[in-house]
């Protein structure tokens, strides 16, 4: 049997999260995204540039005490190198104190997800301030997996890349001549000294991705396993996973008492 080669580029992805953006942004002052280094938000910064112009898109650098002054230069430079607005603005301050206030907090995992969640504080308070929409970038393989901060970097209004595997985003990144260095740089949130993606889920974007298409495609765990080629107790991990975040992917809970109930019966 044919291994799975794992999910292919859409040819029009491109067009349509162009078109998803005009639609969606519609006649606001544009959009707000934060820009970390990484190759997701350098591919949605440049997608909303293309679609919305480069003074409708406005990239933020908010580094902690994590990063290197080096990523947050380069950050800088590649906004500038699409035309487009980029302010820095250090969210360490906010995480400091938020340890203040609850020292007992000293996980780096605790401290993590707190500076994600400084992030998207900062973006909303410059997203109400000048009427602009605040961009995720978050892709489809973070999202299934559970790898984001609920209410911080999974806390968004238009998440463009959202539908695209991790492997789709590094395949369009390329297509879009998105820098070679931003491109190869080894996936991290960059929350603590060495801290990777793979490292941390225990598996490399590349067969999680052939897991997570063979879930989407509603096949059993054995089957997928057998057209991976990978171990059925590793893609019983990935399945488990998924299910295990689902409350990440939904609006809290509510329960029914009237006719019709948000995130039940009422749809927006």
């Amino acid at each position: 049997m044919n291994r799975s080669p794992g999910p292919r580029l859409p040819a029009h992805a491109e067009a349509t999260i162009r078109t998803f953006l005009q639609s969606e942004v519609g006649r606001s002052a544009g959009v707000v995204l934060g820009l970390s280094g990484g190759v997701d938000s350098a591919l949605c910064a440049r997608l909303a540039r293309d679609a919305l112009g480069p003074e409708r898109v406005l990239a933020v650098v908010m580094p902690a005490p994590g990063p290197s002054e080096a990523l947050v230069e380069e950050a800088r430079a590649f906004a500038a190198s699409i035309g487009i607005d980029a302010r820095v603005v250090p969210v360490g301050g906010l995480v400091d104190a938020l340890r203040t206030a609850l020292p007992a907090i000293t996980e780096a995992e605790d401290l993590g997800n707190a500076t994600a969640r400084a992030r998207m504080m900062v973006l909303y308070a410059l997203a109400r301030s000048a009427g602009r929409r605040v961009l995720g970038t978050g892709n489809k393989s973070e999202i299934l997996l559970g790898y984001f901060t609920k209410f911080g970097d999974g806390g968004a209004d238009l998440m463009p890349i959202g539908d695209l595997y991790k492997t789709e985003v590094w395949e369009l990144a390329e297509r879009l001549e998105i820098p070679e260095r931003i491109r190869t740089r080894v996936p991290s949130a960059g929350f603590w000294e060495g801290q990777t993606d793979e490292a941390e889920l225990g598996m490399a974007y590349r067969d999680l991705d052939r897991i997570l298409l063979g879930l989407e495609e509603l096949r059993s765990e054995a089957e997928i396993a057998e057209r991976t080629g990978l171990p059925l107790p590793a893609v019983e991990a990935v399945a488990h996973r998924v299910a295990s975040n689902r409350h990440k992917r939904r609006l809290p809970v509510i329960p029914k008492l009237r006719a019709r109930t948000v995130g039940i019966d009422w749809r927006d």
